[in-house]
């Protein structure tokens, strides 16, 4: 169990039991408790024996970790759970209600849930509470409309567990001879709405009786021999999925059709028609010899209309035809030619795995170097390293490089572009770095002037390599922040900048269309990184490289496609200086 799962867990305990209204002496231990274990240097639960050497930590709380690392539970926080309506935690979601606000609603109007906290706040019960008053009464019934009227798309990552568990569970039905997945979750787009699988079979009737039984699905919406529609719920993740069920013959047409884009289908049907051909779900006809082509897989499709295939993530009609007609598509860049990864965190900021862990992690996936980026000083909230603590960090790196073999760790650091464009490190520090990461945490809201200028400043420091998340949104919940991009890619080009594409999925910042621009009209380089915070964490580099891919990289596109000398050599080039290198 990872310290930030100790961590949550004493938090969600905090809060329930002030919700409660157990006394804060008692609430404020745990918080306390929670802040230590997030911010310890060692992994608790293989060390519990030290529990109490650590500040805010007593007796008590103490036997509450232990009793979480050995049941995986704790009973006072289940007991919580099991006496509380079950809506009252769902209210601490919405900005500006901490426990001590759910407790006066749920104390003083009986308030259990969200629609109960909507009805009092539309006939205005709420402003006259303690704490309360008009003003936070709005911005509550603001807060809800806001969560309720969240778009019915899920995320990538999402979205492929969930089909990842469908396709599991059909996969050795006899009935299934070909299954692929099709639409937008195929094209890797960033949100997903529904999920879409082409199956090749020639029992429909059977197999589809057989997906409407799965114990997933809670809602048949159609079910006939070509289609079976239903709605799931995979571990509380609910989404739409959409079955085609076709003949053999048709499965290669009807999978191009089904991937879509409906704008890259609508160019391949014109292609069609200018061969006397007509395009369908079900093959390519022939008005002349009134036949209809079917293909024993999509390459031999597009060879019909003579086109090279085209991968998934290109069909969008942004330029893959006429690429295509020309036979000069990219070649896209494949997850096994990254070679390393330069953005993670570990437990000396707000990592949940140990330095050498991550190392490791990293080397069985076959990398050969990668970069610990820990977060600067400044951001507080995040354990950020003060410069002593970095040369800790750094003296811990050189020992795990002097022991460890077929991989190189870095020193870097992922430091605050601070609101008024300084760094959060002098240059004397960033100059014994070996990769130094420059991002935004803070005073997302300023005008587009302020944001382009702070960023662009910090391009032009001759020791930061790297922009990390440069438009600062995280998906479904937080637009990017205003800036010039033209700027802010003209500044990368001139001063050699990298950009990065976060694979994390609730970012993949850069996303695809912009990440095609910079490449096409301004040449940039890219680095494709997890911004990892635990060695599972680094499998994420999956949807990074599928955000480029839609974004047409290739490796020559990617930094952290080169071996490390070739990397170090790259790094080199902005300030003209040798960078602190390993010797290994």
């Amino acid at each position: 169990m990872h310290n930030k799962q100790i961590a949550a867990a004493l938090l969600e305990l905090a809060d329930l039991l002030e919700i409660s209204g157990e006394n804060a002496f008692k609430v404020n231990a745990y918080r306390r408790a929670s802040r230590t274990v997030e911010n310890c240097r060692f992994p608790i639960a293989k060390q519990l024996d030290r529990l109490e050497e650590l500040p805010g930590i007593g007796k008590g709380t103490a036997g509450v970790i232990e009793e979480l690392v050995a049941a995986g539970s704790i009973g006072m926080l289940e007991e919580l759970k099991s006496t509380l309506p079950p809506g009252l935690p769902e209210l601490l979601k919405l900005p500006g209600l901490g426990p001590r606000s759910v407790h006066t609603l749920y104390k003083e109007l009986d308030i259990k849930n969200m629609d109960e906290l909507k009805e009092a706040a539309e006939k205005q019960k709420i402003r006259s509470l303690p704490g309360f008053g008009p003003k936070k009464e709005q911005k509550i019934l603001e807060a809800i409309a806001q969560v309720q009227n969240r778009p019915e798309r899920r995320l990538l990552h999402e979205a492929l567990f969930v089909a990842s568990h469908l396709a599991e569970q059909l996969k050795d039905e006899e009935e299934v001879l070909q299954m692929e997945l099709a639409g937008s979750l195929r094209r890797r787009k960033e949100t997903i709405k529904d999920i879409d699988f082409v199956i090749a079979t020639v029992s429909p009737v059977e197999l589809g009786r057989k997906i409407v039984r799965l114990p997933v699905v809670t809602e048949i919406i159609g079910q006939g021999e070509t289609k079976v529609s239903v709605r799931v719920n995979v571990e509380g993740i609910e989404m739409g999925a959409d079955f085609r069920l076709v003949t053999p013959a048709q499965f290669a047409s009807a999978l191009h059709h089904f991937t879509g884009s409906k704008e890259h289908n609508v160019r391949i049907r014109q292609r069609a028609k200018k061969y006397g051909l007509k395009v369908s779900e079900y093959g390519i006809f022939n008005s002349e010899t009134d036949e209809t082509m079917t293909f024993a897989d999509e390459r031999e499709f597009f060879a019909a209309l003579d086109l090279p295939w085209i991968a998934p993530e290109l069909r969008e009609d942004r330029g893959e035809m006429e690429r295509a007609e020309q036979d000069n598509l990219p070649g896209l860049i494949r997850p096994e030619e990254i070679r390393g990864d330069l953005h993670m965190h570990t437990l000396y900021s707000d990592g949940a795995d140990s330095i050498k862990n991550m190392a490791l992690a990293a080397k069985a996936r076959g990398y050969e170097y990668i970069a610990i980026t820990d977060h600067s000083v400044s951001l507080k909230v995040a354990g950020g390293l003060s410069v002593e603590e970095l040369m800790e960090q750094w003296a811990e790196i050189e020992r795990i490089n002097a022991e460890l073999e077929g991989i190189v760790i870095l020193k870097g650091v992922e430091m605050d572009i601070l609101p008024d464009g300084r760094l959060d490190y002098p240059d004397e520090i960033l100059a014994r770095m070996d990769f130094v990461i420059a991002s935004i945490h803070s005073r997302f809201n300023q005008d587009e002037e302020a944001m382009t200028k702070r960023i662009i400043q910090a391009m032009e420091n001759p020791y930061v390599n790297m922009i990390a998340h440069p438009t600062g949104r995280l998906l479904l919940r937080r637009d990017p922040y205003s800036v010039d991009v033209d700027r802010i890619f003209q500044a990368a080009k001139e001063t050699g900048t990298i950009l990065e594409l976060n694979s994390n999925p609730h970012r993949l910042d850069l996303n695809d269309e912009l990440i095609k621009k910079a490449k096409e009209e301004y040449g940039l380089t890219f680095a494709i990184n997890t911004d990892a915070h635990s060695t599972a964490e680094l499998g994420n580099i999956a949807y990074g490289v599928a955000t480029a891919r839609r974004g047409w990289l290739e490796p020559k596109d990617v930094l952290n496609t080169l071996p490390l000398h070739e990397l170090l050599q790259r790094l080199k080039q902005k300030t003209g200086k040798s960078k602190a290198e390993n010797g290994k």
